[in-house]
């Protein structure tokens, strides 16, 4: 079976991030694996224990990014490649993320391709079924549950708080859901070999991809930090003034009503 990821590497949300001329400061701040990916690369990995096959992990960057991807191959991945855009492309988008990873799909042998419901970073959640929308297979986001019987696929998806089941076959996008797994530590074995396992990197060119093919379609026009919350106030007295008092408030600083 031949497996996929896609993954992204993002801002740790964990750690202390600032603002700086309407964008993240990068300066010290601290990148991971896309959570949403972990559950995808514990999928694959999964997958190809139970069905045999090959575990490929791809992702779009700078050299940078060849950290988290040696993190998934010590997870498990047999197979990392990096597509470097850091010469080509100022900046990107949903649109240009899933252009260039189609354009290298399209020259793959692909059943199965994995990835994060959404980033943490852009919470867009686009870029899978963008992909898969050019790659022209199906497709199914936000999965708790995968099970696969010979060339069907059951895949059982969370939907607003409940659950539905699809069934489907090959070839075939998801978007891990949390709660689809538990994604796995890398051990010091698997930190060891990963130092040896293949990381491709390509080019633009090498995909036969110019610049202006892949341009973003939109444009950020500024970052901020939500609004710091205000103490909550703490209603006294008989309950009929207490209902006074808030519909007061509600009315004159809530202004919801």
């Amino acid at each position: 079976m031949n497996i996929y990821v896609i993954m992204k590497r993002t801002f740790d949300t964990e750690e202390k991030l600032t603002v700086r001329n309407g964008q993240i400061n990068e300066d010290g701040a601290e990148f991971i694996i896309n959570p949403y990916d972990e559950y995808a690369i514990e999928e694959a990995i999964t997958l190809r224990d139970a069905n045999s096959g090959e575990v490929t992990v791809v992702t779009i960057g700078g050299e940078e990014s060849q950290k988290e991807l040696r993190t998934a191959l010590a997870m498990g991945c047999d197979k990392a490649v990096l597509i470097n855009t850091e010469d080509d492309l100022e900046e990107g988008d949903q649109y240009t993320t899933a252009r260039i990873l189609a354009q290298y799909f399209k020259k793959q042998k692909v059943d199965i391709i994995l990835g994060g419901n959404v980033a943490i970073d852009g919470g867009s959640g686009q870029v899978g079924p963008r992909l898969a929308e050019l790659l022209d297979i199906a497709y199914v986001t936000t999965i708790t549950k995968l099970e696969v019987n010979g060339e069907t696929v059951i895949v059982t998806r969370d939907v607003e708080g409940d659950s539905e089941v699809i069934e489907t076959s090959f070839p075939l996008l998801v978007t891990a859901q949390q709660g689809l797994n538990e994604p796995r530590y890398p051990s010091l074995p698997g930190i060891m070999k990963a130092k040896k396992k293949p990381l491709e990197e390509l080019e633009l060119d090498d995909l036969d991809l110019e610049e202006d093919e892949v341009e973003p379609k939109t444009k950020t026009i500024e970052i901020y930090l939500p609004p710091k919350k205000e103490a909550g106030k703490v209603l006294q007295g008989d309950l009929a003034d207490q209902v006074k008092e808030l519909v007061t408030l509600l009315r004159t600083e809530a202004k919801v009503i």
